[in-house]
């Protein structure tokens, strides 16, 4: 099982989802909404080579946090792995739009300078502005659109780009969601929860619920389930070795 994009620190029990997680030996992407959350996360994670750790600052925290972009991009020398990053363009986000882009221009720019780095992007309501940001630094690594809403030409482009994306259930629950999942380039899709902010029949995902996505996944391929979950295992031996 794959979770490529959940939140370990903010389950109202860590320490059990990590213990749990740690006994199925699935393989977890902890994204952090702070640079500060970071170093909580690589303690939840321990030794569990199968957990790994990213660094972010979340857009819907710019406004008070992106002082600490420093600390993000300077947190990069520890992690391969860069995210919950990107750009949030819903009213409640919109004013600070501006200052969102300089924060992920500045991230971008550090990825492309080190070397690149797996990135898990957030772009709701905003993903023009996330492409644009890729596009406009060049080579960033591989950037990964986390539950991605865009439309089927957005997903286009971000496919052009090299963008690969994360899908979860949350996501395939909307017609919406299903369509944009059936036209994704298949060998760059990843499963996700989000959890816990992601949900399914109002109750919050734990990162193991990542293998409902396989059986709507088989459906949309007219693939075998055991197939999407190999093509899932092999997607992800790429992108990380």
């Amino acid at each position: 099982m794959i979770d490529f994009h959940c939140h370990l620190d903010l389950y109202p029990e860590p320490a059990k989802v990590v213990a749990e997680v740690a006994r199925t030996g699935m393989y977890v992407l902890a994204v952090t909404t702070t640079p500060r959350a970071f170093e909580g996360n690589l303690r939840f994670a321990g030794s569990n080579r199968r957990i790994r750790v990213a660094v972010g600052l979340h857009p819907e925290l710019v406004k008070e946090r992106h002082a600490e972009v420093g600390l993000l991009c300077a947190a990069m020398a520890r992690t391969r792995y860069v995210g919950e990053v990107g750009l949030d363009g819903s009213p409640e986000h919109r004013g600070t739009l501006a200052t969102q882009r300089t924060v992920l221009r500045t991230v971008l720019q550090a990825c492309r300078d080190q070397g690149g780095r797996v990135v898990s992007l957030h772009s709701r309501m905003a993903v023009q502005g996330v492409l644009d940001e890729i596009e406009d630094c060049g080579f960033v690594g591989t950037p990964v659109m986390h539950w991605f809403s865009g439309t089927p030409e957005e997903m286009m482009r971000a496919s052009r780009l090299g963008c690969w994306f994360s899908v979860g259930p949350a996501m395939l629950s909307s017609k919406k969601g299903r369509l944009l999942a059936s036209g994704m380039p298949r060998d760059r899709v990843l499963p996700e929860t989000d959890g816990p902010f992601g949900q399914a029949q109002g109750k919050p995902l734990a990162p193991w619920d990542s293998k409902r996505v396989l059986p709507v996944l088989s459906d949309l391929w007219d693939m075998p389930v055991s197939a999407v979950s190999n093509l899932m295992t092999d997607n992800l031996r790429r992108l990380v070795s």
